[in-house]
């Protein structure tokens, strides 16, 4: 996704000279492409991300379109007050890019995880949250991004993540993606969770099971028509992301379920992480088992409701 992102960043800044990129201290191997080409452009502003905020929201209200780059909890949780005091409040055009979202850092230990970042990000006036489920709908979202007028935080993972799309996708923020079409229940997936829900829904449609599946590319503005009418259509909807429970996309697609209830009984469930910390080190995939994420664990997790509810 990473990837992604920076050869989209470098083509609109071949055409737009007011998009500059900021970045606290990292990125080397990745941003090198932009930094090569724009210098005048691109800042290392060193591990001071306050400050960082405040230098990009002082281009933004200059006229530039900035984008910031960090691992997610330097960008969100170390600097929130910059962040809703300097650029949300002031709906400066800063473009918070956020890399390894959920446990993708799973070995550096809970200080490098993001699993509260998006209830922070959504809970902004003012600000965009988007989390691209691949890289083509990471190039989309930064193309969508760089035309957008105000405060967004783009979440992407780190690298490697494979290609859910076999086109590049119609993208349109505060619009989900319709990636399969099913009537036994409707899997909504964000982020770096939507290449193991496309699996599911598949393994479980070799079993009897078509679920529809979405991608919930945006989550503020989220897309409520096609929640409602999942509900109206399916009797089961599970939300599917890495990221806690607690204000991210499970408790987004719940508010629309509680405040759009017309009498139907439907299963609901989110997948996610739980309200803990995650203390035990290793890989991605291995925090991804001990969360039950894992592809296993989603499919049986799946299974036995739909079979409860049949």
């Amino acid at each position: 996704m990473r990837t992604a992102f920076i050869n989209t960043l470098c083509a609109l800044a071949k055409k737009d000279n007011n998009i500059f990129l900021l970045n606290g201290d990292l990125g080397f191997s990745v941003l090198e492409p932009f930094i090569d080409a724009y210098p005048a452009r691109s800042f290392n502003m060193g591990v001071a991300e306050a400050n960082m905020m405040g230098v990009a929201a002082g281009l933004a209200l200059s006229g530039k379109t900035v984008f910031v780059y960090s691992i997610i909890p330097f960008v969100t949780a170390r600097v929130f007050e910059q962040v809703r005091n300097d650029i949300a409040l002031q709906k400066a055009n800063v473009k918070i890019v956020g890399v390894g979202s959920g446990l993708t850092y799973g070995q550096l230990g809970p200080t490098h995880h993001s699993i509260e970042d998006i209830a922070l990000m959504r809970a902004l006036p003012n600000m965009t949250v988007i989390c691209p489920g691949d890289p083509l709908e990471t190039a989309e979202a930064t193309k969508a991004l760089a035309m957008l007028k105000g405060p967004a935080y783009l979440r992407i993972g780190k690298k490697g993540e494979p290609v859910v799309h076999i086109n590049t996708p119609s993208f349109k923020i505060g619009e989900g993606i319709l990636i399969k079409k099913g009537g036994e229940g409707t899997l909504i997936a964000t982020g770096n969770m939507l290449p193991t829900g496309y699996a599911v829904v598949n393994a479980l449609a070799k079993k009897g099971k078509n679920m529809r599946l979405f991608s919930m590319h945006t989550i503020k503005p989220l897309d409520r028509h096609i929640i409602i009418k999942a509900a109206q259509e399916t009797p089961a909807i599970f939300t599917l992301e890495e990221h806690s429970v607690i204000g991210g996309l499970g408790s987004a697609v719940a508010e629309v379920l509680a405040e759009n209830n017309q009498g139907k009984k439907i299963y609901f469930r989110r997948l996610g992480i739980n309200d803990c910390f995650t203390l035990t080190a290793g890989s991605h995939d291995f925090l991804r088992r001990f969360h039950k994420l894992s592809f296993n664990d989603i499919s049986n997790t799946i299974w036995r409701d739909l079979k409860k509810i049949a």
